[in-house]
């Protein structure tokens, strides 16, 4: 069987990664080879907001020699993603372009939401996740920039949370130079323990069975306690913890000769243990588990998903249908409601996806607009739609990208409101993004009339497509006065958007 070599290279704040593996559907994914070069592109973003010359000659250098491995393997494919690190400086277009023109890599930047899911996902396609995740588990990712925490409850995704308390970040923000180590770490703590104190206290009160870090430091910390028990990479949390105040008691350099660090990495060291050990304490965790994989892995999982080498035993759908249920309950949305508009949005769009070049993302896409299109009224109810639509933006439902959530946002602002023109909103989404919106939210604003006294008054509801008319059936249980006076009103936004008039059929009503 065909055995594919695949690079998956990595542009961080602090490192440049490359890693190559072996993929088959026999063998499925195999490392034959990780290679790291330090290069602090963090201290020139977050001080200056730029990379300078030096810096994009240093990461060019990096890439030709990345390239010359890859050569030597013979790799077939690669892929090369870049971090916040380029989103946040101002020359971003100009360092990708000197990288492409000097190195040959094409490097796509990606969003938080991306980057997050990528590596989310070489964690949740294993067994020992789908059996943490059935009690309660937090999914701790930690980056540069920032971490990003997922929440599990009862095998369901409760919410994810973005915090910029990356390790660089941190360091950048609270080391002064000539700073005592233990003033430093005294800071981070006081400053991180604040920083959580919001999040214990809105989700994490009981604490969590485990707590599953995506971080390199981690894996070392795992080999030094637990010698004899590499295997799992499984700890206890209060083990864990006594063992980070222990070590942190040392010097630097200590800290660096017992965990066997490079010496590039080491002023990621303080920060980096103070983030394990706030995050253990303030979240209560029984047990620590550290996989050992990272953004390296998810690229080459991703790519070998894609092309159909593994398959993924988690249901990532179900992930951001159960956040998005989740988050519509925080803001106390109507329940029945949604249920009944997602029945009927779910029919419509069946019944004229086909003609009109829906998807089945485009689906799961309505279906996240349809739980969280009510979520603004909690904030206002003159101004619920632009409440929603800023609600979204500010959240993360990982599993969605960046684009994605954008179009989930609009699809609810424009359920409401007037369609705004796409040069209007061109510098948010795409063409084929804005036509997307315009189809979602006119099929919502249909099954949202349908409902709009909220309460169910009809069943078996049934559509067809007849010639330029989308027939909509239902037998009514009481009167339907207030919903077909609204849905007429809804049918000429749907009728402009896919030359389809909607025609509504009652076959019993309510004898008052």
């Amino acid at each position: 069987m065909a055995v594919t070599v695949f690079a998956s290279v990595y542009i961080g704040s602090f490192e440049i990664s490359l890693k190559i593996f072996e993929i088959s559907q026999k063998n499925k994914m195999k490392e034959i080879d990780y290679v790291r070069a330090h290069l602090d592109l963090g201290k020139d973003a977050y001080q200056n907001g730029s990379i300078g010359y030096e810096l994009v000659d240093n990461l060019c250098e990096i890439l030709v020699e990345f390239k010359t491995i890859m050569d030597g393997y013979k790799v077939d494919s690669y892929e090369a993603y870049a971090s916040a690190i380029m989103r946040d400086i101002s020359n971003e277009a100009f360092v990708l372009d000197q990288i492409q023109l000097r190195t040959g890599f094409v490097i796509k930047v990606i969003s938080n939401s991306e980057h997050r899911f990528i590596s989310y996902k070489s964690v949740a396609a294993r067994k020992e996740f789908e059996e943490m995740i059935q009690t309660s588990a937090a999914v701790i990712d930690i980056g540069g920039a920032s971490i990003q925490i997922t929440l599990f409850k009862n095998g369901e995704l409760i919410t994810t949370q973005h915090m910029e308390v990356g390790t660089v970040r941190l360091r950048s923000i609270l080391y002064k130079p000539g700073m005592s180590e233990n003033s430093y770490q005294k800071q981070l703590e006081e400053y991180l323990n604040k920083k959580f104190e919001v999040l214990r206290a809105l989700y994490f009160e009981n604490g969590v069975d485990y707590i599953i870090f995506m971080n390199d430091h981690g894996l070392e910390l795992i080999n030094r306690i637990e010698k004899d028990n590499k295997l799992d990479n499984l700890i206890k949390g209060d083990k864990f913890t006594r063992y980070l105040e222990k070590i942190q008691k040392k010097s630097l350099s200590d800290m660096i000769r017992e965990l066997n660090i490079s010496d590039e990495r080491d002023t990621l060291m303080v920060p980096s243990l103070m983030l394990f050990k706030t995050l253990v304490l303030n979240l209560n965790a029984s047990k620590v588990w550290i996989p050992g994989v990272d953004i390296n892995d998810g690229i080459a999982f991703d790519y070998a998903e894609r092309n159909c080498f593994v398959k993924a035993a988690h249901d990532f759908r179900a992930d951001i249908i159960s956040a998005a249920k989740y988050m519509s309950a925080h803001y106390n949305s109507h329940s029945p409601h949604i249920e009944a508009l997602k029945v009927l949005s779910m029919k419509i769009f069946d019944t004229i996806r086909k003609q009109n070049g829906l998807t089945e993302r485009d689906k799961l896409l309505l279906e996240v607009s349809v739980i969280l299109h009510d979520c603004g009224k909690f904030v206002s109810l003159v101004n619920s739609a632009q409440c929603a639509y800023e609600i979204i933006m500010a959240s993360e439902i990982i599993g969605l990208t960046h684009l994605e959530r954008e179009i989930v946002a609009l699809t609810i602002l424009y359920n409401s409101t007037q369609l705004d023109l796409y040069e209007d909103l061109s510098d948010r989404i795409d063409y084929d993004s804005y036509l997307k919106v315009a189809k979602l939210s006119a099929i919502l604003r249909v099954a949202n009339a349908l409902d709009q006294s909220h309460k169910q008054k009809f069943k078996n509801v049934k559509t067809s497509l007849k010639g330029r008319e989308l027939i909509i059936t239902l037998e009514a249980f009481e009167d339907i006065s207030l919903e077909k006076a609204l849905f007429e009103n809804k049918t000429a936004y749907f009728e402009n958007v896919f030359s389809i008039k909607p025609v509504l059929k009652q076959k019993k009503i309510y004898d008052v």
